[in-house]
């Protein structure tokens, strides 16, 4: 067991998922490659097209692994392994290891690359980075103004939103991108996002809410309103959210309010629930944020919230396939809200 009880982010908490993160992110093995062989000249052990992300089981779960230790150690940065971060991040982004991890996006076979899943991820990895005073933001750039190039020419494009509990979630990217777009100050792309997230989303009415699905770590349901919670301004989010969920003052949908059971968390899919857990919390702590504090449902949402963290914040480390990944979106959950993300020195 990792904790036996709902905490907030602390300093003793921020350590703890910090080593668990430092124990993977430079693992190379076992790994799961997003690859397209186009010859035998392709075939190369993965850590020499991407000298940074090439731990913690897949190339998405090392980049968002790196989102934890920068978000942590700008947090707190005299935490115990603070040191050990900032030496990882000095000696990952140098500009040959970004220009070679910029390089494999070239390849005619990679345009579906890590799409849209670990594009947003590595975006939110960049919003980050550019919280800090360090270079880091500035020798990461040429990677992430490729993932956003790539993503501005995706959406005009996708005519339908992508609605699942996984990777290809088109709302969890949006979300993502959202925020990197914001801390980035790019005003263009948040007006393309925004637009698409309108586009997609806008008009939803009545959510059934048929989840969780076995191998979800996202709930398409709560991670849309999550998405429309930085799209529209609060009086509108709440007219859109009693809409789309005209029933949750009264925890209906039923299964929106349930924590998933996690039967197997040695079995990769199915430890997809305890994520599924912690992103429904860090989506019902949005929707509450959002609404006014008399609103009906807003109780129910923060209860919800600290039900779902509970079940599955003691199970980020333990077994390799969850502890890959967990513990960034038990960050999600815990972390403040981005509005109130402050630069420290670091």
């Amino acid at each position: 067991m990792f904790l036996s009880s709902v905490a907030d982010l602390t300093p003793g908490l921020a350590s703890r998922l910090a080593k668990i993160a430092l124990g993977h992110v430079t693992r190379p093995y076992p790994h799961k490659a997003d690859h397209v062989f186009g010859s035998e000249a392709d075939i190369a052990p993965h850590t020499i097209d991407h000298p940074i992300f090439f731990g913690s089981y897949d190339w998405h779960s090392c980049v968002h692994g790196y989102w934890l230790l920068a978000t942590l150690l700008r947090l707190f940065p005299a935490m115990s392994p603070a040191d050990e971060i900032r030496t990882l991040l000095d000696d990952s982004l140098t500009p040959a290891k970004v220009e070679t991890e910029r390089n494999y996006l070239l390849r005619p076979t990679s345009r579906g690359f890590e799409r849209p899943y670990g594009w947003a991820w590595l975006l939110m990895l960049q919003a980050e980075l550019l919280r800090h005073p360090a270079t880091w933001a500035g020798t990461l750039a040429p990677l992430a103004d490729a993932f956003a190039r790539r993503f501005r020419d995706y959406l005009p494009l996708a005519t339908y939103p992508v609605r699942t509990g996984v990777h290809s979630s088109t709302a969890f990217a949006l979300r993502l991108f959202l925020e990197y777009a914001d801390q980035a100050g790019d005003l263009s792309l948040l007006s393309l996002l925004k637009a698409k997230a309108l586009d997609w989303y806008g008009q939803d009415r009545e959510a059934q809410a048929w989840e969780p699905s076995g191998e979800d770590f996202l709930s398409a349901t709560l991670v849309e309103a999550a998405l429309m919670v930085r799209v529209l301004p609060p009086r509108e989010f709440t007219v859109w959210f009693d809409s789309f969920l005209p029933r949750a003052r009264l925890r209906q949908p039923e299964t929106l309010f349930a924590p998933a059971t996690v039967s197997d968390r040695s079995d990769g899919k199915i430890a997809h629930l305890d994520g599924l857990n912690l992103s429904r919390a860090w989506c019902w702590q949005a929707i509450a944020a959002a609404l006014a504090p008399d609103h009906p449902a807003g109780a129910a949402a923060m209860e919800t919230a600290g039900t779902h963290l509970a079940a599955s914040l003691p199970h980020v480390s333990g077994d390799y396939m969850g502890e890959h990944w967990l513990a960034s979106f038990a960050l999600l959950a815990l972390r403040p809200a981005p509005s109130a993300l402050q630069a420290t020195t670091v």
